[in-house]
């Protein structure tokens, strides 16, 4: 059974550290040494969701904004209108181990083509 509040059971009532348990019969503080009995704390669990925003926050990392992002441009031809102009990036699809798969869309029609 998961508790949704009340997580104070795991932690000393008089510093606020994590419990260990010592034995079967109590559970104690390692800053303090303070101790409680284990029936308290046994069969009790602390369950809680971790978001990916939350992940990438703590890591550092900050996404794309894709509307702003400036593709680099080649020269090739459209297949569909003729164009001379595609913008185009690179992806890693498969394996680290094969090759990456690089796209290109038209500047004009944005028609999109790939190559492996």
């Amino acid at each position: 059974m998961a508790y949704s509040r009340g997580h104070d059971f795991l932690f000393c009532n008089l510093c606020g550290t994590m419990l260990s348990f010592c034995s079967t019969k109590y559970v104690e503080c390692p800053s303090c040494k303070s101790r409680r009995s284990a029936k308290e704390i046994v069969g009790r669990e602390i369950s809680y969701t971790v978001t990916a925003e939350e992940i990438r926050k703590q890591l550092g990392i900050s996404l794309i904004d894709e509307e702003k992002m400036q593709l680099a441009k080649e020269r090739r031809r459209c297949e569909k209108c003729g164009n001379d102009e595609a913008w185009f990036e690179s992806r890693q699809m498969r394996s680290a181990d094969e090759g990456q798969t690089t796209f290109y869309t038209c500047t004009k029609c944005h028609h999109q083509t790939r190559e492996n």
